[in-house]
């Protein structure tokens, strides 16, 4: 039997190809059993060894667009987070948004006293429903290959830690927990440290089980950027008109004259899009 290839990933390390995880990748999108190992055994039949990660998912979203666009939309959605760039602002507004259809009530880049400094932080939200408080230190990088690592998570557990020495009657508002999110993996030594501080992560695949891919999928809120129907030019007109959520796009249905698109372009646009929702 022919070694499985081993491919180079995108923060350089290797590991053994793996059919398998690529299926479940498919799956998780919304591609069928069937769809998902045709594809895969596609890719495996052409994968050679030494080629990038970056080269099966190209080739693995290629032939997933083919099948429905919508589905390759939320397969891409790692990638449609490295394209909100290149400035942090339009991710750390997706993030609110996020919160916002989770129930939060959010504000951005607010100030709250420390016992030894004024900081400012990227996201405050508040939860009426369990009185919850927490505020978020936002780390955006549009490299695909960089892991948030211990020295950001030192930095942010400092800033959380003087904010939570200042007595509550002191701060500009109340607060019960901080976190961190980034639009990245961390890593390993990151997680360790997070875990033992008791820092709250929340990044492209942790924690395992609500990440910002499952929150994503479950609150049904994706970046503009996942719609594979639009240019990155064209995306990058409709967020700076503040448009950063798919669901915004589909509400405001006039928000895209100014692309000055044909009649058939935004009948495929808005099918992409409610198909997308709709998975």
């Amino acid at each position: 039997m022919t070694p499985a290839p081993v491919i180079v990933k995108a923060d350089g390390t290797s590991q053994i190809f793996d059919p398998a995880r690529l299926v479940s990748s498919l799956e998780r999108a919304g591609a069928g059993p069937h769809t998902a190992e045709r594809i895969a055994r596609r890719i495996t039949d052409t994968v050679v060894p030494g080629a990038s990660s970056k080269e099966v998912y190209t080739r693995a979203f290629t032939l997933l667009r083919k099948e429905a666009r919508p589905i390759a939309a939320r397969y891409a959605l790692r990638r449609a987070l490295l394209e909100l760039g290149p400035t942090g602002h339009p991710f750390e507004d997706f993030v609110s948004e996020l919160y916002r259809a989770e129930g939060w009530q959010v504000g951005t880049r607010k100030l709250i006293q420390g016992h030894c400094a004024l900081h400012e932080v990227d996201l405050y939200a508040s939860h009426p429903g369990d009185r919850q408080h927490l505020a978020a230190e936002l780390k955006y990088h549009n490299d695909p290959g960089y892991k948030t690592d211990l020295k950001t998570a030192l930095y942010v557990h400092s800033r959380f830690e003087d904010i939570f020495a200042c007595a509550p009657d002191k701060r500009a508002c109340p607060l019960d927990r901080g976190v961190l999110i980034t639009n990245t993996k961390f890593t390993s030594e990151a997680i360790s440290y997070a875990q033992c501080a008791g820092v709250e992560l929340l990044g492209w695949g942790y924690p395992e089980h609500d990440n910002l891919f499952v929150r994503m999928t479950r609150a049904k809120t994706y970046p503009l950027t996942a719609l594979t129907e639009l240019s990155h030019a064209e995306k990058q007109l409709l967020i700076a008109q503040g448009l950063i959520t798919v669901d915004a796009l589909v509400k405001k249905r006039r928000s895209m004259d100014m692309l000055h698109l044909s009649s058939e372009r935004v009948g495929s646009v808005y099918a992409e899009a409610e198909g997308l929702l709709s998975l």
